[in-house]
């Protein structure tokens, strides 16, 4: 049970940094602040492979950030 949860979990992970790769792509913004996103992308995938449910956590709170427009410095 505890594998068909925590493939459930990686599945919607991984649908929602697909979906989060799209937006940043989408973005009306410069692109020190696309490279930025794209930065927070990377470490949460890098945190998918030995943490699921903190990359999760991570990925909703970049996620309702990009939703509300907040987004970070560029270079």
């Amino acid at each position: 049970m505890e594998r068909d949860s925590q493939l459930e979990l990686y599945t919607a992970v991984a649908a929602r940094l697909k979906e989060a790769h799209s937006k940043v792509r989408e973005l009306q913004v410069p692109e020190g602040v696309r490279m930025a996103l794209s930065r927070k992308l990377l470490v949460v995938t890098a945190a998918a492979k030995h943490d699921l449910p903190d990359a999760a956590r991570r990925l909703d709170r970049l996620m309702k950030d990009l939703d509300e427009g907040r987004f970070p410095e560029g270079d």
